[in-house]
């Protein structure tokens, strides 16, 4: 596998917030948690997650954004698929 010298990146940086988790995350993610996160960088999520939650970063990182009942143009929040001990993250985009 080739080594990443150089991060690659396009699009609005996004920043991913874990907000609550019931239970016990098996990945370690705890409220205040938080990390970049993009199309191209799964920020150490778990794969289900982070399929979960892929459309809506594709969206916030190229230019769509959501209602102001979703969290806003900038920001939405989103439940991980495992029932048992769900956790809460808040994708938002950075304007630079």
């Amino acid at each position: 596998m080739a080594q990443q010298e150089e991060r690659f990146e396009i699009g609005h940086r996004l920043i991913a917030t874990i907000k609550s988790a019931k239970g016990i995350c098996h990945w370690g993610h705890k409220p205040g948690d938080s990390f970049e996160i993009s199309a191209y960088d799964t920020a150490s999520l778990c794969g289900f997650f982070y399929h979960e939650i892929f459309p809506y970063i594709l969206m916030l990182q190229f230019g769509g954004g959501f209602p102001e009942e979703w969290g806003g143009p900038d920001s939405v929040e989103l439940e991980c698929p495992d029932k048992l001990a769900p956790v809460t993250i808040e994708l938002r985009r950075l304007r630079d």
